[in-house]
């Protein structure tokens, strides 16, 4: 007698996903608390920069987390599916992302192992405590979105995902492909300046990086060989690329670069419009950062859709459905 393994009851379902929320909710009452402390008391000293966040800062962000506790008490208690509610989530998240944009330069500086003068402990921990924040509210609101829309009850996968990359994926990783050289190439005609390869070991490290990030990384999550090691690659020929390799910093480089260039992109047109560019020292002219921060925007853009595709073909299947 052949027994079969019954699929998953709502109640169950709705577990996996509620404790993603209560998590949600839990950490914006404890980080929010620690925001009110800061602004009532007062904050550890941030350096020269002076703050830890950008754009939305004080009250407001402490607001910000009132409103992430409330989207994760109705992504818990949710009957069904609530896409304004999961919209104003993600929306909450988008915010976080934003004003710890400052990420993105603390963690430029361990990899090249040359911190930023005005980096600080607290600052970095502030930050990364924000994000994690984010994280844990998008991974409930995609439970949510898992949990009502998908076609199976225990992963919420829908049919036909995975396969091959897809058209677009591609077309995005040959945009951040783009966006590295636009980069690149206003660099070129301004000059390198004092910033020539004798500077020391952590410039190398960077640009080394930066053609990595910016040329090979997002081809390799749209071709075969970011899945098989290529035939060129002595002693790894033939056998699977760990899918976290590519996936991990494709995803962490995506998201740093969207938010803070998109910041960035945001003052420059506010200081534009304004009259009150600020041009830091002087050496390069406007068009220079127009030009090279709407390189590393696209950049970012096709860096992340491109990872959400490699996501969909190298995730684990699901026990349940297959899929």
């Amino acid at each position: 007698m052949t027994l079969t393994v019954p699929p998953p009851t709502v109640a169950t379902t709705r577990r996996r996903s509620a404790w993603l929320a209560y998590a949600a909710v839990a950490w914006a009452i404890g980080y929010g608390a620690l925001r009110v402390a800061w602004v009532v008391i007062g904050s550890p000293s941030f350096g020269p920069l002076g703050a830890d966040l950008v754009v939305v800062t004080g009250w407001w962000f402490v607001a910000l987390q009132a409103a992430a506790a409330v989207a994760g008490v109705g992504l818990a208690r949710a009957p069904a599916w609530r896409p304004a509610l999961a919209a104003a989530a993600w929306a909450v998240c988008g915010a976080i992302l934003l004003s710890c944009a400052l990420l993105l330069l603390d963690l430029v500086g361990f990899l090249i192992l040359d911190l930023s003068p005005a980096f600080t402990l607290a600052g970095f921990l502030s930050r990364a405590g924000a994000l994690a924040g984010a994280v844990l509210l998008h991974a409930a609101a995609l439970a949510h979105l898992r949990r009502f829309r998908g076609d199976c009850g225990r992963c919420g996968r829908a049919r036909g995902s995975g396969g091959a990359a897809s058209r677009w994926a591609r077309v995005a990783a040959w945009a951040a492909v783009a966006g590295c050289l636009v980069r690149l190439a206003a660099q070129v005609v301004v000059g390198f300046g004092d910033v020539p390869l004798a500077q020391g070991a952590s410039v190398v490290a960077f640009e080394v990086g930066f053609l990595l990030a910016g040329v090979l990384l997002p081809l390799a999550l749209v071709y075969p060989w970011g899945r098989v090691w290529p035939r060129w690659v002595p002693l790894l020929a033939g056998r699977t690329v760990p899918r976290l390799l590519p996936l991990a910093p494709a995803a962490v480089f995506a998201v740093g670069l969207v938010g803070y260039f998109g910041v960035g992109l945001a003052q420059l047109a506010v200081e534009t419009a304004t009259g009150n560019v600020d041009l830091g020292d002087g050496r390069y002219p406007p068009a220079f950062f127009w030009f090279a921060e709407s390189g590393y925007w696209v950049w970012g853009w096709g860096l992340g859709i491109a990872a959400v595709s490699y996501h969909l073909r190298t995730r684990r299947a699901c026990q349940h459905c297959g899929r």
